[in-house]
């Protein structure tokens, strides 16, 4: 009995760090580069299949893109922003995130999937409309915030002022 709590406390502790953890630490510890780590890899595997299957909220899901390199299909875990009646996929690594790479590749044409497959594209958004999307997607992403110098409660303008480090997609049906 004794392990499973132990067991338990872990894992809250793990799954709260982006809350109570230093960003620079946090990013040090799971993002070395701007890159997933051998292990932040096999987490997010295991989260684009728990979303993917539909578990949790439906703004989590897997989103599927075609490696450039590979051609095999590659799935992430990502949290759709929602503003308005329009939905959006923010790269909370920036430029170099593969799956941004993977999304231009392929002129957009991706899947997303929690429980059932929703084929889109992908249409990149402007740096000067990103601002209010980044606000909405930090206030639902917090495992995002370490990535980003500012919070969720900052304003537009300070958005504005990050917005072209972070690219942002409006998902459209194919």
């Amino acid at each position: 009995m004794r392990w499973l709590i132990i067991v338990v406390m872990f894992l809250v502790a793990f799954f709260t760090m982006p809350w109570w953890i230093p960003p620079e630490a946090y990013r040090t510890l799971l993002y070395g580069g701007r890159r997933p780590n051998w292990f932040t890899k096999r987490l997010n595997s295991a989260n684009a299949w728990v979303s993917g299957h539909g578990i949790g909220p439906s703004f989590l899901v897997s989103l599927e893109t075609k490696g450039r390199r590979s051609g095999k299909i590659l799935k992430v875990p990502m949290v759709i922003a929602e503003l308005g009646s329009e939905r959006y996929l923010v790269s909370m690594l920036g430029e170099k995130a593969d799956w941004v790479l993977n999304a231009r590749a392929a002129a957009g044409e991706a899947t997303l999937r929690h429980r059932d497959a929703e084929q889109v594209r992908l249409e990149e958004v402007p740096v000067v409309e990103r601002a209010p999307i980044l606000k909405v997607y930090l206030g639902r992403a917090p495992g995002a915030r370490p990535h980003f110098d500012i919070g969720p409660d900052s304003t537009v303008e300070q958005f504005a002022n990050v917005a072209a480090s972070y690219p942002v997609f409006r998902i459209r049906p194919r």
